[in-house]
C-alpha cells in the first residue's frame, strides 16, 4: 500500500493560520475547516465487531499482528481515548448512525427478526449526507432491525424498511450477526439466492421445520455452544432462533472475508468519480469464530486471533482498492469498533487472549457489556493524507460525535432535533494536538460519566447486587462508583466514599443529559 507510507501533509491556509496562531477550540470546531466546494472527501467507516482496546499490534497486541490497521495509525491520528457511545453492539450502531445516545430509544441488542429500530423519519448520518451530494451504501452486519414490526418480516418478498429507508443508497448485509438466524444475505430489500420451491421461514420462540439444531443433534456442531446459541445449526454451528428452508440462500460464514469485501470494493469502483460514504460493518470478530482457512494459526491466539488477522487482511484490501482508485488522499478512514472485547460469547471456541500476556482490553477493566472503560474504550483511529498527519492523541472522543463532526467539515447545519447528542470535534480528529470531549456517557447495564479523568459508574436497581456477561465482570452495581483514572486506569480503587460532592454532581450531571431533548 504505498500511499499509505508518511508524506507531507498539504493543510489548508484556514488550518495552518489557526494552528499558528493557537485560536481557541470552540472557535475552531464551531467553523468549518475546509473549503469543500470544490473538494469533499470520500468518508469510509471501518466498523469492527468486539475489537478489544489492545488487540492491535499499534495498540501493544502480543500473539497478533495487524500490518494493514498498523500502517492507517502510524499514518493517521491514533486515538488513546476513543469510545463506543455503548458497550454493546445494536446500541452503539445506533449512536453512530443517528448522533444520540441509544438509551434514549430504550435500544438493546436485537432479536434478528427485530423491527427497524431507527424511524425512517429520523435524519441519519447517510441522509444527512445525501444533502452534500454523497451516495452511501453500509456492507456486513446490520443488527439494527428491519421492517415496521406491524406484522413478522416475510424473507420471501421485498423487506423494508431498511438501510435504504434511512439514507443509504445501497446495502449488502447480514441480516442481524453471525450468531442469529436467518443466516443469509441480503441484498437491498431481498434476500439472495432463495428459490421459491425452499421458501425461508424465522421463528424466535419456537422450533419450526425439520433442521437439526444444537440441543437435538449436539454431535453435529463444530463448536460447542451454550442454550441460548443452541438452536438451528447452518454450517456445522448452532445459532440463536430456528430457521425453516431457504437452504439455497444460506451463507458460509468462511466466505465473509470475500464476499463483503468484494461487494464494498465494487460500491468504491461505481462511485469512485463522485463523493461517497461506505459503512463497513464488520462481521469479524464477533462469535462464531469462522476465519477462512487462509488465516487458521496465523495468531498465537486461537480463532479470535485468527479472525483479527482476517480483519486486518480485508481492511488492507479495501485500503488498496482506494489506492489503486487514485482516491485514498481524499478520502477519510475512521477505523473504530462497536464495543469492547470478550472472549467466550456463547461458543466454545478456544480463544486464548492470554497467551503471550495479551490482555485484549489493556490496562482497563472489563470488556464487552461492562460498565468499565474496556466496555468502550476501543481502538480509533483516522486517515486521511490530505488533511491530516500522523499523531496520537489523548483526546476523550465519541462515536456519538460522528455526525455533527462531519456535517461541520461539509457546512452543513443540523436541525436541533438532530444528532442532539453529537458534538461538534471536527478539530481534534483531525489534529492530534487538539482536545476533545470534556465529558461523554458511557452506556453499559447503566451509564457512567467522565469527566476528564474522572469516572462516575451510576448505581443500578438489579437485584443481583453482581452483573457478570459471559464471564465478563462488568461490576458492582448497587453503589456508586468514582475512580480517578489518571491514578487508577483499571478502575480498581472505588473511592467514592472520599467525594460526595462530586458523586452527587456527577450524577445530577447524568440525569440532566438524560432529560436532553434537542441541541
Amino acid at each position: 500500500m504505498r500511499l499509505l507510507n508518511k508524506r507531507p501533509v498539504n493543510f489548508t491556509a484556514g488550518l495552518i493560520a489557526c494552528v499558528l496562531t493557537a485560536c481557541s477550540q470552540t472557535a475552531t470546531e464551531n467553523s468549518t475547516q475546509f473549503d469543500t466546494k470544490t473538494e469533499k472527501p470520500n468518508i469510509v467507516i471501518f466498523y469492527v465487531d468486539d475489537l478489544g482496546y489492545a488487540d492491535l499490534s499499534s495498540y501493544g497486541a502480543i500473539g497478533v499482528k495487524t500490518p494493514n490497521v498498523d500502517r492507517l495509525a502510524e499514518n493517521g491520528v491514533r486515538f488513546t481515548d476513543g469510545h463506543s457511545s455503548a458497550a454493546t453492539c445494536t446500541p452503539s450502531r445506533y449512536s453512530l448512525l443517528t448522533g444520540e445516545y441509544a438509551f434514549r430509544k430504550k435500544a438493546q441488542v436485537l432479536k434478528g427478526d427485530a423491527a427497524l429500530l431507527i424511524d425512517p423519519a429520523q435524519p441519519t448520518l447517510p441522509s444527512m449526507l445525501k444533502k452534500a451530494g454523497y451516495t452511501s451504501a453500509v456492507v456486513g452486519k446490520w443488527h439494527l432491525g428491519l421492517g415496521d414490526g406491524t406484522k413478522p418480516i416475510d424473507w420471501n418478498s421485498e423487506i423494508k424498511p431498511g438501510p435504504l429507508e434511512i439514507g443509504f443508497d445501497y446495502s449488502f448485509l447480514l441480516p442481524a450477526t453471525g450468531d442469529r438466524v436467518p443466516a443469509v444475505y441480503m441484498e437491498n430489500h431481498k434476500v439472495i439466492n432463495l428459490s421459491a420451491n425452499d421458501p425461508l421461514y424465522v421463528d424466535y420462540t419456537k422450533k419450526i421445520g425439520d433442521r437439526p439444531t444444537g440441543y437435538e443433534n449436539p454431535e453435529l456442531r463444530r463448536q460447542v455452544a451454550d442454550d441460548q446459541h443452541n438452536k438451528t445449526i447452518i454450517n456445522g454451528i448452532s445459532r440463536i432462533g430456528w430457521m425453516q428452508g431457504g437452504k439455497s440462500a444460506e451463507w458460509k460464514d468462511e466466505d465473509f472475508y470475500t464476499v463483503f469485501t468484494d461487494k464494498a470494493n465494487q460500491f468504491i469502483e461505481h462511485n469512485k468519480n463522485n463523493p461517497f460514504f461506505l459503512f463497513f460493518s464488520f462481521h469479524d470478530i464477533h462469535v462464531p469464530r469462522l476465519p477462512h482457512e487462509r488465516f487458521i494459526g496465523k495468531s498465537e491466539m486461537g480463532l479470535r486471533g485468527d479472525a483479527i488477522v482476517q480483519m486486518d487482511y480485508i481492511t488492507g484490501q479495501v485500503i488498496n482498492k482506494l489506492e489503486q482508485a487514485g482516491i485514498l488522499d481524499n478520502t477519510l478512514v475512521i477505523f473504530t469498533s462497536d464495543n469492547g472485547p470478550v472472549l467466550n460469547d456463547g461458543y466454545e471456541d478456544q480463544a486464548v487472549e492470554l497467551l503471550g500476556q495479551h490482555q485484549p482490553g489493556g490496562v482497563y477493566r472489563g470488556g464487552k457489556y461492562s460498565a468499565y472503560e474496556a466496555g468502550t474504550r476501543v481502538p480509533t483511529i483516522v486517515h486521511y493524507p490530505n488533511r491530516v498527519k500522523p499523531a496520537v492523541s489523548n483526546a476523550l472522543m465519541s462515536q456519538v460525535d460522528i455526525y455533527a463532526s462531519v456535517a461541520n467539515l461539509l457546512g452543513i447545519e443540523l436541525a436541533e432535533n438532530e444528532a442532539i447528542d453529537s458534538q461538534n470535534h471536527i478539530a481534534a480528529w483531525l489534529d492530534g494536538s487538539v482536545s476533545g470531549r470534556e465529558e461523554l456517557i458511557e452506556e453499559a447495564f447503566t451509564l457512567s460519566l467522565r469527566q476528564g479523568d474522572w469516572k462516575y459508574i451510576s448505581p443500578s436497581t438489579n437485584k443481583d447486587g453482581w452483573i457478570r456477561d459471559k464471564g465478563i465482570e462488568s461490576g458492582l452495581i448497587n453503589v456508586p462508583q468514582l475512580y480517578d483514572l489518571s491514578k487508577d486506569p483499571s478502575e480498581r480503587h472505588n473511592i467514592a466514599a472520599l467525594h460526595p460532592q462530586r458523586v452527587k454532581q456527577m450524577q445530577q450531571r447524568i440525569e440532566q443529559l438524560v432529560a436532553k431533548t434537542q441541541r
